[in-house]
């Protein structure tokens, strides 16, 4: 195996759960900290700390979505404007697309870094009730001869779901209903990409750090979708 192919394996293994879970999230009024894995198989990790105002700005955008696809679209940009946050605190500047740019770089990161990572700064969303139409869950691999790869994953939510997450005495406007107040569907139930149960990879790995993340459908990527890089 050559030097330049072994940061393409991104690690033959997996990892534990404890290692993307919410534990790596710590949330305030004043703002939150999140820890981030870099250097590659979560080597280093640092804590970053992510100011109230930034956060506001962000959860603004997110509210403004109308549908599961436009919060996707948001979530992407949300998802990069987190990572420059942590460019301005960490060595993860220096973090480019794939492993082959950086290779060597104090910085790097690869899909286990990524992975983990972006699945943390998801769910320091989710916690401040930002997403409104997907839950988090857990990273995705994929296997395409030896090569693996890790990605973050979120889900889309049900109608139902979905208005149990709108603040009280906003529920009736999150939904289509009949007079007696019963809930008989949303736009999007049931629409393609809006359909409950959809999961989707928001996979920062691909891109340099600060761009938006590419976010695909899950089926598609565990069929080796994805920008071309190494």
């Amino acid at each position: 195996m050559t030097r330049r192919l072994r940061p393409l394996l991104c690690a033959l293994l997996a990892w534990p759960a404890a290692t993307w879970a919410t534990v790596g999230v710590a949330a305030s009024d004043s703002g939150a900290e999140v820890s981030i894995c870099y250097n590659y198989g979560c080597a280093s990790e640092a804590r970053v700390r992510v100011h109230a105002a930034a956060l506001r700005r962000i959860g603004a955008r997110l509210a403004a979505a109308r549908s599961a696809a436009q919060e996707r679209e948001y979530l992407a940009e949300a998802v990069g404007g987190l990572y420059r946050v942590a460019a301005t605190q960490t060595a993860v500047a220096t973090d480019r697309a794939g492993n082959l740019l950086d290779e060597g770089a104090d910085g790097r990161m690869d899909c286990i870094d990524h992975s983990i990572t972006t699945t943390r700064l998801l769910q320091l969303l989710e916690a401040r009730g930002a997403l409104r139409f997907h839950r988090v869950v857990e990273p995705a691999r994929r296997t395409r001869l030896i090569l693996q790869h890790f990605s973050a994953v979120i889900e889309v939510l049900s109608v139902a779901e979905r208005i149990d997450r709108l603040p009280p005495g906003e529920a009736l406007a999150g939904c289509n209903c009949t007079e007696d107040g019963l809930v008989i569907g949303a736009a999007g139930e049931g629409d393609g990409d809006d359909r409950p149960g959809q999961r989707y990879v928001v996979d920062s790995w691909f891109v340099d750090n600060g761009e938006p993340a590419v976010v695909l459908p899950l089926a598609e990527w565990l069929n080796g979708g994805g920008p071309n890089v190494q």
